[in-house]
Parts: structure tokens; sequence; C-alpha cells
């Protein structure tokens, strides 16, 4: 494997982060201040766009098997600027459906993109590659929030704001293209494969358990009493802290060997996850204000972190074909993120405390989930 391999992937990834991360960011300012829905249709709307690309994370994954992780990636990252147009109408049905066919298109190369750096990396070397990633990764998302807060505070429109994630999307797909072709590994059959489907089960409970973002920031935004767009300026900043937490994590796990991966991401990944989803719940009974909520975001970045380095590392080490088992990973987490931001949107139409206290134990849940699935496996 060259070492640089992870870097390149994770430049490009740094780039398409550069680009969507503050789209998605500004999208449910955007639905909720400009469209004028309410939390009800806010978390069907979330549910639509996020969950219904499990469909597109599977089909990216058997494609990547079929006609190489390379093309499917190249395919997928150069449809994602669809979403960059979601303002140029006001229109709800348009806007939605420009921004969820890019990020469906996000879904579909998301499995090929792992598939890919599985491929040309040997099994010792996956958590470290996957660690760089995640780090490069969610870094470009970070810069993304950066640069949108600016723009927010400079109070440019809408359609700027979701405009100017379309170089950086292009750039990321040029970054692809000299890259040489993956080496489809297969194995014989899975070893372990207790692990390998108590992950796939705890990942798709820690979907029902992962809200959109979109929550926290309307939260933040609705908790201070600022101007408009200073008030949108500190619920998106609560996103920043989010993406440069979990990208320190995913550096510093790309340094740092567990002995025991999946009881790592079961604890820090599911259930420190739950724990900082809970960090809300208390900051708004006790009204800690944005120090609790951004404390909060802080501990769910870490667990972020932890999942997004360890789901895919072990998975490539368990499965027999890689695009297609990374697709089952991406799809069974978007089945539950379906559900969930509905049921969050739902229960945060009564109290926000309601749908925060559900998302912190179907977390934990899914850390329970895991630590199950290995004790069986320990026990045959």
């Amino acid at each position: 494997m060259d070492d640089r391999l992870p870097y390149y992937v994770g430049f490009s990834a740094f780039f398409a982060d550069l680009g969507y991360q503050g789209a998605m960011a500004i999208l449910p300012v955007f639905l909720i201040f400009a469209l004028k829905l309410n939390f009800l249709e806010f978390g069907i709307v979330e549910a639509f766009i996020y969950g219904l690309g499990s469909l597109f994370s599977y089909i990216g994954g058997r494609l990547s098997d079929i006609y190489g992780s390379k093309k499917t990636w190249i395919l997928g990252n150069s449809l994602i600027p669809l979403l960059s147009f979601t303002a140029f109408t006001l229109i709800p049905v348009l806007s939605i459906s420009l921004f969820s066919a890019g990020w469906w298109m996000r879904n579909l190369r998301s499995p090929a993109r792992r598939a890919y750096l599985a491929e040309n990396t040997e099994d010792e070397k996956r958590t470290r590659s996957f660690g760089i990633l995640h780090g490069l990764d969610v870094g470009g998302g970070l810069f993304s929030i950066v640069i949108l807060i600016i723009l927010v505070l400079e109070r440019f429109p809408y359609k700027i704001l979701f405009l100017y994630s379309i170089i950086p999307l292009i750039i990321s797909t040029l970054i692809i293209i000299p890259l040489r072709l993956g080496r489809p590994v297969k194995r014989e059959k899975i070893s372990k494969k207790n692990i390998f489907n108590g992950i796939i089960i705890a990942t798709a409970f820690f979907g029902f358990s992962s809200y959109s973002m979109g929550f926290p920031i309307i939260t933040v935004s609705e908790s201070t009493h600022y101007g408009l767009y200073l008030r949108i300026a500190t619920g998106v900043a609560i996103y920043g802290i989010f993406l440069g937490f979990s990208s320190l994590t995913g550096f510093l796990l790309s340094r740092f060997k567990s002995r025991n991966e999946a009881l790592s991401l079961s604890i820090f990944g599911y259930i420190l996850y739950g724990l900082g989803t809970f960090g809300f719940v208390l900051s708004i009974i006790y009204r800690m204000g944005i120090a609790g909520f951004y404390t909060s975001a802080i501990i769910l970045a870490v667990a972020f972190g932890f999942v997004e380095t360890y789901e895919p590392s072990i998975i490539s080490r368990l499965a027999r074909t890689q695009g297609s088992s990374q697709g089952i990973l991406s799809a069974s987490r978007s089945i539950g993120f379906f559900a969930a931001n509905i049921i969050m949107g739902a229960l945060y139409s009564v109290s926000a405390v309601y749908s925060y206290t559900y998302g912190a134990l179907i977390g934990i849940v899914a850390g329970i989930i895991l630590i199950s699935a290995m004790y069986l496996s320990r026990n045959k």
C-alpha cells in the first residue's frame, strides 16, 4: 500500500465536506425560517432526505462490486452538486428535491469510497486509514461551517449560502480521477459472523438515535435572544464544534491501536453518543445555555469519531466483499435515521426534552446490542 493513499482519499473527502457540510448546516434554518415548516414537517423532510439514502447506500455498494469502487465513487461524487441549487426556488417540493438528489448521490458514493480504501489497504492498516479519512473528511466540514458563519454574518442570501458549495465539490471529484483502480478483495466466508451481524444491527439502532444535527442547530438558535443572523450563526456554530472535535478524534484514533475495537466502538461510540445526547436534556432542564449545548456536542463528536473510524474498519476485515458490506453498513444506519428524524420531529413538537431523551436511550441500547453480540461470539 502507498502510505499516501489514505491522504489522497481523505483530501477528496475534505473538499467534498468543505462543500456540502455548509449546505447541510444551513438547510434546517432554510426549512424553518424561509420555507416556514413546523417541527413535525421538518422531521419528516429530514427523514426523507437522510433516511431514504439507505436505498442509495445499498445500491452504491452493489455497483461498487459490479463496476468497481472508483467508477461508482466518481459517479456519485460528481452528482452531489445538485444540492448546491437548493435555494434557487422557494417552492418546498422543488427545494427539498434538489437537496435530496444531491444528498442521495453522496450516499451512493460513500460505500464505494470506503470499499476503495479497504481494497487498497492491508488489514493491519485499516484503522489508521479510516481514522485519517474521517479526520480529513469532517475537518473539511469544519472549514465549511466557518465559511458559512462568515457569510451568514455578512447577510448573504440563501442562494449564495448553498451555491458556494459547488466549487469544493468539483475539486473533490477531480482529485479522484488520477487514483489507480481498486483491487477487489473477496473472502471465502465471513469470520466472526456474530460480530458482523451485531455491528449491522447496532448501527441500525444507532441510526434510530442519530437525529439530524439540524435539531441541535435549531435548539441553540432558539435558545438565544440575539438578532436573527447572530442567532443563526450561534446555532450553526454547534455543528462546527461537532465536526472539529470529531475530526480530531479520527486523527487520534489513526495513531493509537485499540486492543478490542468492537468493545471500544460499543462503549466510546454508541453508548457515549447516547450520553452526549442526554447532555442536551440536562442543558434544557437546568438551563445551562450555550455552554451546556456546546459541551454536549463535543461528547457527541468524540463518540461519532469512534463510530466512523471503527465501524468501517471492523466490517472491512470481516466481510466477504467490500462494496456490498460497506453498503449494508451505511444502509442499516440510514434506515434507523429515517425513523429517528420523524420520531424526533414529532416529539420535538411536544418538547425538545422528550426528543433528546429518546435519542439518548436508543444510542445506549445500540452499544448494549454490540456487547451482547461479542459475548455470543466469545461463547461460540
